[in-house]
Order: structure tokens, then sequence, then C-alpha cells
């Protein structure tokens, strides 16, 4: 699916997962990915500059928190591997925040069993 831009609305089509995305809900005026599959495209060298030949998909790989609170969504370039982090806009899909941000606990780099070990020593 092409990444078409809506008319006069600064509004896309998610090229992901087909939806028509308008800044409008958002919270702001500058809409940079899509509020149902969290997908964006690799369009910045710097923010808003539009200066990337790139234009992979930038999948949604992790959430931080900002100073004073602010959630902000970490993409990842499926085409080139560049990372960058997006403010959350105010219809971003909650169940999807949450299940990326619980993804590390729930899939843990280790054996939770190294864990129970430690405790086990004290």
């Amino acid at each position: 699916m092409k990444h078409r831009p809506m008319k006069d609305t600064g509004g896309f089509t998610c090229r992901v997962c087909g939806t028509p995305v308008n800044p409008e809900g958002a919270g702001t005026r500058h809409r940079n990915h899509c509020p149902s599959c969290l997908s964006s495209l690799h369009v910045d060298e710097e923010p808003g500059d539009r200066a990337s030949l790139c234009r992979g998909v930038m999948e949604p790989i992790g959430v931080w928190v900002r100073k004073g609170g602010e959630w902000a969504v970490i993409h990842r370039c499926r085409t080139c591997g560049a990372l960058s982090s997006n403010r959350i806009a105010a219809d971003d899909n909650p169940a999807l925040l949450m299940s990326i941000a619980v993804k590390p606990l729930a899939m843990p780099p280790f054996p939770l069993e190294l864990l129970e070990n430690l405790y086990e020593k004290e």
C-alpha cells in the first residue's frame, strides 16, 4: 500500500495498515505516525526537514518517558535501521502503546530463574 497524502489537511493514508490519518484529534498540527499501528515513514534526517531519501517504514519498537512524564515512541527504520523518537499523540492506540511498553518484561533477555537464584543467595 502506498503512502498517499490527503487533501490539504496534512493527513495521509498509513502505508502499513491503510488507516486514513488526520492531524485533528492528535493534540498537535504535526502528525508523523499512524494512531492505529504507530508506524511512520523515514522522511526526516532532522525533525521536520523531510530530507531523508530512505522513505522506509519506521516500525514502533519501544516507548520511553521524556523529562516531565511525556511518553514517546521509539521507531526503527526497516530499510536502513535508523532510530528516531516521536512524542505520542492524544489519539494513539493505548493498548498497542502498553503492549510495546511491557514487552521487555514479558520477554526478558535472560532466564527468569537467574533472578530467583539471586534472591536465594541473600
